[in-house]
């Protein structure tokens, strides 16, 4: 069994694997398509951060890579739907980060409204220029969380201590926390709020979605954040905005096109305007949580590798079969239609095997079952459970 890390995973998902005997490779940038179709002939545990880009080819062109662990939050890098009819299971760490992003978004609003960017560039040019023109305490303004997820619900606790009112907008219902109020539309939280901060996922839906109309929207001097994807922005009304006055400031940390190794080359309409803070995708990047990324994603490979567990994946279906496995675990993955459990289990009777424990569990066109039997799996009970029609990978624990 082998794993292929790559973008500086914590070292704590490197002695996971290991101790579990997983011979781990890492590489500490990210890959082009081709670069990772070459890398995965002989992998079966892919490790990835945010920019390597897992496609249909990739998938494809991988037959023995069993399941791909994203350590980060978002996983649209990965096709997640080729993913899942090939039978590879995704896992990512959707908490681990979560305190992390929410603290820089609470440092970049002070910075912001402190206006501290400049005050440091101007005491590094040599002038002391102290006043306090244009600086304001956080304590009563107006948060607006766009997305209240794991992250924006997190930062409406943490922003309501500090005393700021929060609002929030998600197109799903969510319950509000403590005393934030949500907002029915984008526009009603945008006509009230003095600062707003975007925590949205990455579907593909969201591309674009917040630009010139939306800057125009937001009260005049107000404070924005995009700490969730790249694409969701059109930076260059942004930067136009910041420059005509009507937004006083921004933080950014994401960005469409982001470098793929340490070192290479960054361009944005945000550099060089006033009171604007870049940050390189460093949102979750503290020590405390890569090192929990790093151990929470590790071991949902380990577990699955081990037991066959597919808990909390983000594109198959999800079941934990208790207890250790038997004599041998089966996992079979097919397609989701009638009577293929049926199917299974008459071959297993047929071959004189024992089931002591099965769990089944269905996702769109996906089904997954696993099985433990306490009769060896001669070679014949593989062969002909693979040849059902509605076969998509099997897979004996031992």
């Amino acid at each position: 069994m082998k794993a292929l890390l790559l973008e500086n995973i914590h070292t704590e998902a490197q002695a996971a694997l290991a101790n579990a005997g997983i011979e781990v490779e890492t590489r500490a940038g990210a890959l082009s398509e081709d670069e990772l179709v070459a890398a995965l002939t002989d992998v079966d545990l892919l490790g990835i951060r945010s920019t390597t880009q897992v496609t249909a080819r990739v998938v494809e062109s991988a037959p023995h890579l069993l399941a791909i662990g994203c350590f980060c939050i978002g996983t649209n890098q990965v096709d997640l739907a080729a993913a899942a009819r090939a039978g590879i299971p995704v896992f990512n760490a959707p908490f681990s980060n979560t305190r992390s992003v929410v603290e820089l978004v609470i440092a970049e609003i002070i910075v912001m409204a402190r206006r501290l960017t400049e005050k440091n560039a101007e005491l590094h040019a040599g002038v002391w220029n102290k006043n306090a023109k244009g600086s304001h305490e956080i304590r009563g303004r107006k948060l607006g969380i766009v997305g209240y997820g794991n992250i924006g619900s997190q930062l409406s606790v943490v922003a309501e201590m500090l005393g700021m009112d929060v609002y929030y907008y998600d197109t799903e219902e969510k319950l509000a926390l403590g005393n934030a109020t949500r907002c029915a539309s984008l526009e009603e939280l945008l006509d009230v709020v003095e600062c707003v901060t975007l925590h949205v996922d990455g579907r593909e839906g969201n591309a674009g979605f917040f630009g010139a109309e939306q800057f125009r929207r937001m009260r005049k001097r107000s404070l924005f954040l995009n700490l969730s994807r790249g694409f969701v922005v059109d930076y260059e009304a942004l930067a136009a905005a910041l420059r005509d006055g009507h937004i006083a400031g921004a933080a950014v940390d994401v960005f469409p096109n982001e470098p793929k190794s340490r070192g290479g080359e960054f361009v944005s309409p945000l550099q060089n305007v006033p009171n604007v803070v870049l940050t390189p995708h460093v949102g979750g990047s503290t020590e405390e949580a890569q090192h929990d990324i790093g151990r929470f994603v590790a071991a949902k490979l380990r577990d699955f590798v081990a037991l066959g567990t597919t808990s909390l994946s983000v594109n198959s279906p999800t079941l934990t079969l208790t207890g250790e496995p038997g004599e041998h675990r089966i996992g079979y993955v097919h397609r989701n239609v009638p009577g293929v459990l049926a199917k299974l289990n008459a071959i297993l009777a047929d071959h004189g095997a024992n089931i002591d424990g099965q769990l089944l569990a269905t996702r769109g066109e996906i089904g997954y079952v696993v099985t433990d039997v306490s009769k060896v799996c001669a070679p014949d009970v593989v062969r002909d459970i693979e040849a059902l029609p509605e076969s998509v990978r099997l897979r004996v624990m031992e």
